[in-house]
């Protein structure tokens, strides 16, 4: 008979209106008393969109959020405050910063631009990705540990292959319980996946976490799947770099990098 304490259907949990509980399902990666940081990204664009809803709707759409991890992400209760910026009508500059104990451990800054049809000119690579009901589930346990790799469906094009794989990712647990999630924030919870998809070396043997992310987008993402082709690349010096072309089921819709620390795992 399993005695366990029920596993909420979700990342977090609200507590009030700035602070979160992750719960199992955000476990990380590289240490399981750590959260992952891929659903902590789409929490942020949570709050940023709480934020937004809270005024008029000015039109205009998050282009580009960078992340910088400042600090261990303990698995415990986050707060998330947000301000604006630079306010204008037609750019705009959104900053959150997400504390844990007091002290801020992420600080992300998204600039929103104005909607104006440009499709008579809209231009650029299309190619789309094989639909992922056509591919075979890969158990991402089978490299990472962590509750959020086993919270994930990820369906690769081709078998992952050292420093380059692309692949769907979606997941059936939602971002905050009992709340319903923007498109967008559902999205980028998962784009942080992309260092692990696509493994250099293992994880066993060598570290490689990533201090931040920054994501570019040039349309809106659509649908709850969330395609990455992943290139890893790592340095003579102990940097690298996770490249990726973000894409959704209607094309590419935009580009994240990842700046990584690579070091050898210490012996124990």
């Amino acid at each position: 008979m399993n005695t366990g304490t029920p596993v909420p259907d979700s990342y977090y949990e609200r507590i009030d209106e700035h602070r979160y509980k992750p719960t199992a399902h955000a476990g990380g990666a590289w240490d399981p008393d750590e959260q992952h940081f891929s659903p902590l990204g789409g929490l942020v664009v949570h709050a940023i969109d709480r934020h937004l809803a809270a005024r008029p709707d000015t039109g205009l759409v998050p282009a580009r959020i960078s992340y910088d991890i400042l600090g261990r992400l303990a698995l415990d209760e986050c707060e998330i405050r947000v301000d604006t910026v630079r306010p204008g009508r037609t750019i705009e500059l959104i900053e959150a910063v997400v504390l844990i104990a007091g002290r801020p451990v992420v600080r992300a800054r998204a600039w929103l631009l104005a909607t104006v049809d440009t499709s008579a000119v809209a231009a650029g690579p299309d190619d789309r990705l094989a639909p992922p009901e056509a591919l075979a589930p890969w158990p991402m346990t089978s490299v990472w540990p962590g509750g959020y790799i086993a919270s994930l469906d990820v369906r690769p094009l081709a078998p992952p292959a050292p420093g380059r794989t692309t692949a769907w990712i979606c997941t059936r647990v939602g971002l905050v319980a009992g709340e319903p999630s923007g498109t967008l924030a559902s999205y980028l919870a998962l784009v942080d996946t992309a260092n692990g998809i696509a493994v250099r070396q293992p994880p066993t043997a060598w570290m490689y976490p990533n201090v931040d992310l920054t994501v570019h987008l040039h349309r809106q993402p659509e649908g709850h799947w969330t395609g990455l082709d992943t290139t890893v690349t790592f340095g003579p010096t102990g940097q690298g770099l996770t490249s990726t072309v973000l894409h959704d089921l209607n094309g590419p819709v935009g580009h994240a990098q990842q700046i990584l620390t690579v070091r050898p795992m210490p012996h124990r």
